[in-house]
């Protein structure tokens, strides 16, 4: 194995991948880098679902060792929504402005606990001899009541963690990637595939 892509074009989240994976001692590919322009179609039920079906399509087009991810928010009030669907929430070209006041506003009149929600990132590493590894991290936090921060992108603007008295936009990305739930699943599968390699 001489390389691992990671199935996203999206380069703010390559940054936090490389930065958490780069002592696994091989080099870390987006899409774009591997030359692949392939839309996968995740028509999975779960976060898992959804990642082992982008790793597993990408995987067997290279012959590479394939990493994905499927990342989304829960909201315990909206009966977990945007929840699998957070990209495609309200239509895919819809801004994450209007997507995030949205969410405020269904959120009208409910404070503290009432507002609880997570981040949840689920991430599959498929390897071309066929075996599929996967792993989960949480970032339990609050909707809070207005965008705040120029970190991050997404839902972030909106994630407020009352631990921290900020929101997920306002952490620096180092903290970001030690509190994230893609940081938290990330430094999980770090360690599975140094078991993996160690194994072999």
């Amino acid at each position: 194995m001489d390389k691992i892509i990671f199935a996203t074009g999206n380069e703010g989240k390559m940054k936090e991948v490389r930065m958490i994976l780069e002592d696994l001692g091989l080099p870390v590919l987006s899409l774009k880098d591997a030359g692949i322009t392939a839309d996968v179609e995740e028509n999975g039920t779960t976060f898992e679902e959804n990642a082992q079906i982008k790793a597993k399509a990408i995987m067997e087009m290279t012959g590479a060792l394939v990493l994905a991810d499927d990342s989304g928010l829960e909201v315990d009030a909206l009966d977990k929504e945007p929840g699998i669907y957070s990209a495609r929430y309200m239509g895919h070209d819809t801004s994450y402005h209007i997507k995030n006041q949205n969410i405020i506003d269904r959120l009208e009149g409910k404070v503290g606990e009432e507002r609880s929600a997570r981040f949840v990132c689920a991430i599959a590493a498929a390897f071309p001899d066929g075996r599929v590894l996967i792993t989960r991290g949480t970032m339990e936090g609050q909707i809070g009541y207005e965008e705040k921060g120029e970190n991050g992108f997404g839902y972030d603007p909106i994630f407020y963690l009352p631990e921290y008295q900020c929101y997920s936009a306002e952490l620096s990305l180092e903290e970001k990637n030690k509190l994230s739930h893609r940081g938290k699943a990330l430094r999980l599968m770090k360690e599975r595939l140094h078991e993996s390699f160690n194994c072999q």
